[in-house]
């Protein structure tokens, strides 16, 4: 007990001299401001660093939350920030709590903060303590800088960032630009496989930048070669037809068929026959060039 006592007292005492002698950024609590920038694809919460930048929970879907500070110039040195949970001026009384260190980067997104410990820094906004880094000044090593996020006016905005998580799409673009689906024998499509194309089928339709859909189709190595190519063409006419049937435009598809020509594990084993027994999809956006199949 008395080695905890210690240690705390030690914490507190760091945490004194650094806010006493740290050079601070952070928004007044008269003039703290959130702002929610929703959207299916992402919701983006953030609150202004007046004379610093911006910090922002950023929770994409298909993703967890995350958080990262957008600065316009970087101050803090790189190395390692440390993260504290401390308690507003008006209760004292409540302990800071440690959430161990960040990495500090020189760049205009100079940290980043991984979804386990970003709910935590949420969790405890809604309790009225200022999530706050800690690091050297980039230009006076002697002098740290504090970047401290306001508790203010937290809760009701809150709820609104719940309502945009709520209508995120279930998948982002990266988990469905390119995609597969396997089958175990013949071309008949099974319930995994049509959940999956399920999910890319949801993501088209609410991504007018999608313009095209590609589908390739393989088999395995065993049986005749004639067979295996006519084998892999209706695996992907069927994915084709699922697709178009489900109500996305026929003119977006490029469907092929390549047989036992590209396989992506070997043919002398029952698993890697069938990981070559597949039909891969891939998603092009109008602004991106064709990248190679897989």
């Amino acid at each position: 007990m008395e080695s905890m006592s210690k240690y705390i007292v030690g914490i507190l005492s760091v945490l004194f001299w650094q806010s006493c002698f740290a050079l601070t950024f952070q928004a007044p609590v008269e003039e703290t401001e959130w702002r929610l920038t929703p959207s299916i694809f992402e919701c983006v919460f953030s609150q202004p660093i007046p004379n610093y930048g911006e910090a922002v929970f950023y929770h994409e879907a298909g993703e967890d939350l995350m958080f990262h500070l957008k600065v316009k110039k970087n101050l803090m040195n790189p190395g390692k920030a440390g993260l504290h949970l401390e308690p507003p001026i008006w209760g004292p009384s409540r302990f800071a709590q440690d959430l161990g260190f960040v990495d500090i980067k020189h760049a205009s997104r100079p940290l980043n903060v991984e979804p386990e410990r970003a709910n935590q820094m949420m969790l405890a906004l809604m309790k009225g303590l200022q999530p706050t880094f800690t690091r050297k000044a980039r230009f006076s090593p002697e002098e740290p800088i504090r970047v401290s996020l306001s508790a203010a006016n937290f809760n009701s905005f809150y709820k609104d960032y719940l309502g945009c998580v709520t209508g995120l799409l279930p998948v982002n673009y990266r988990q469905v630009a390119k995609s597969k689906v396997l089958f175990r024998k013949g071309d008949r499509l099974d319930e995994k496989s049509k959940k999956k194309l399920d999910l890319i089928i949801l993501y088209v339709k609410a991504d007018p930048a999608v313009k095209a859909i590609y589908i390739d189709g393989h088999s395995d190595g065993a049986g005749r070669r004639y067979h295996n190519r006519r084998l892999s063409e209706q695996r992907a006419l069927n994915v084709n037809e699922y697709m178009v049937k489900k109500g996305l435009d026929p003119e977006m598809f490029t469907t092929r068929y390549h047989g036992e020509r590209y396989p992506v594990a070997t043919n002398k084993t029952y698993n890697g026959r069938y990981q070559n027994r597949r039909v891969t999809i891939r998603l092009e956006k109008e602004e991106e060039d064709e990248i190679a199949d897989f």
